[in-house]
């Protein structure tokens, strides 16, 4: 009997109350067909858990619910209660006060993330003028700490430009820092350096990892990489076609894995270390 068998929700903290709390969660398309099966688990403040699982697996569905921007024609079940509030079923106006303030995400491609005809500047300051009421000189000043706090050279020049000016991993940490302007309790980066060159995506990594510590935020890390998933969170839930099929810490994961699936993620995680080394 594996963990996805024996654990259907995650322990939180004690003392900590769960930013977001996830049960039974179900995504089905327009003709019934269930993309997403009876997925429970919790992150408190300061927690980092992974969902794992190739392509198909669900995983992304599952952090969409959570903000509510599931595609449409889909529907999900259950229930995902961010920060007090029930995702499942709420108002669209109920849903915006939450993303950015509470909730951020950090999306895979931040050339569809970024509007590529707004300069940058702006597109951090959206969530500081919509969450924070900030105006004037202390959005500006806000909007430069916050490319500051992504390690960007020169915000002002940064702040000026157009995405197509700058390079994919600047992008990116423009996109990390408009996701943080707003400091919410709860990050959640969907496959974030996939579209980046190895050692930008280890830069992006080392910040993302750095800015969770120093905020106590909770973490969600959705990837298919096993290997990256290892290194920014403490337990992970494996998804395949839909289901749990294994959840756990890092540690028995890795040690010990129980399902088929999760053993053959761990023997390529394993092969592609050793190839890099070799190289």
């Amino acid at each position: 009997m594996n963990a996805a068998e024996t654990t259907t929700t995650d322990t939180v903290t004690p003392g900590s109350a769960p930013v977001l709390d996830v049960r039974g969660l179900s995504v089905a398309s327009g003709d019934g067909t269930r993309l997403v099966r009876d997925v429970s688990f919790q992150v408190a403040p300061g927690e980092r858990l992974g969902l794992i699982g190739e392509s198909g697996s669900g995983k992304s569905l599952t952090s969409f619910v959570v903000t509510g921007l599931l595609p449409s024609g889909l529907v999900a079940t259950g229930s995902a209660v961010l920060d007090g509030v029930e995702v499942i079923g709420a108002r669209e106006r109920d849903l915006v006060d939450l993303r950015g303030r509470v909730a951020s995400v950090v999306f895979q491609e931040p050339l569809t993330a970024l509007d590529p005809l707004m300069r940058l500047g702006k597109q951090v300051a959206e969530p500081l003028r919509r969450h924070l009421g900030l105006r004037g000189a202390a959005l500006r000043e806000a909007v430069l700490q916050a490319l500051a706090e992504v390690r960007l050279p020169d915000p002002e020049r940064i702040a000026r430009a157009y995405p197509h000016e700058i390079s994919g991993g600047q992008r990116q940490r423009v996109a990390i820092a408009a996701a943080l302007a707003c400091r919410p309790r709860l990050l959640i980066a969907d496959e974030p350096t996939t579209a980046l060159d190895v050692t930008v995506q280890a830069e992006v990594l080392a910040l993302l990892d750095s800015l969770v510590v120093e905020r106590g935020m909770a973490l969600v890390f959705v990837s298919h990489d096993l290997a990256v998933v290892s290194k920014m969170t403490d337990r992970a839930i494996v998804l395949r076609d839909g289901r749990v099929v294994e959840r756990g810490t890092m540690a028995q994961l890795l040690s010990v894995p129980s399902d088929p699936y999760t053993v053959e993620l761990v023997r390529s995680a394993r092969e592609l270390d050793a190839a890099l080394e070799v190289s």
